[in-house]
């Protein structure tokens, strides 16, 4: 009888001891994202350029609102994100189109911890502008505009279809901008 209270006791001990602390639900998890290998094509896009673009995106073609512009999507439905891209035949406002994706890219200062600049420069292929980076939690991540600075101007911007998350975008982040470097080291303008 002493053995059977014993190990009642014990087991209530036990019991007890174990029920002393607070639940405490999982943090939220992401979804693993296995990134293709690189790999392009080259695309003469109805606008004044060519470039080479991801083989596992695709081109959506969208209507421009003036006869000066152009615009395409170059999407990534397995990532979720696109690379918006306007195209502009420059008619003496290069300096506005320039100040206005510079505004573009620093509306996100409220939201950036850091907005980077990286200058292009590239006098064989006539191809200059700037790559922004914005780190945080920004809607976009990546923005860039390049130019001939005379005739050419084509702005481009990264945005997923997903809530900011730096965190967890960060490998995706990093891999679209390589493509966003391909894009603009391909680029010839017609």
């Amino acid at each position: 009888m002493r053995n059977h209270i014993a190990t009642v006791l014990l087991t209530a001990a036990l019991l007890l001891a174990g029920c002393g602390q607070t639940p405490v639900p999982k943090p939220a998890g992401y979804f693993r994202i296995d990134l293709p290998e690189k790999s392009y094509v080259h695309y003469d896009t109805p606008c004044s350029y060519s470039i080479e673009y991801p083989e596992y995106a695709r081109i959506n073609l969208r209507p421009a609102a003036a006869t000066d512009t152009c615009w395409m999507d170059i999407e990534f439905p397995s990532m979720k994100a696109s690379i918006h891209l306007t195209y502009f035949d420059i008619r003496n406002n290069l300096a506005s189109l320039t100040e206005l994706t510079r505004e573009m890219a620093y509306k996100h200062s409220i939201r950036a911890e850091a907005i980077e600049e990286q200058i292009w420069a590239d006098d064989s292929s006539q191809v200059y502008g700037i790559l922004y980076d914005l780190k945080g939690n920004t809607a976009s991540a990546v923005q860039f505009f390049v130019t001939d600075s005379t005739s050419h101007y084509l702005r481009g911007s990264l945005y997923f279809m997903a809530q900011p998350n730096e965190d967890s975008l960060m490998p995706v982040i990093n891999f679209l901008r390589d493509d966003i470097i391909h894009l603009i080291e391909t680029l010839n303008w017609r």
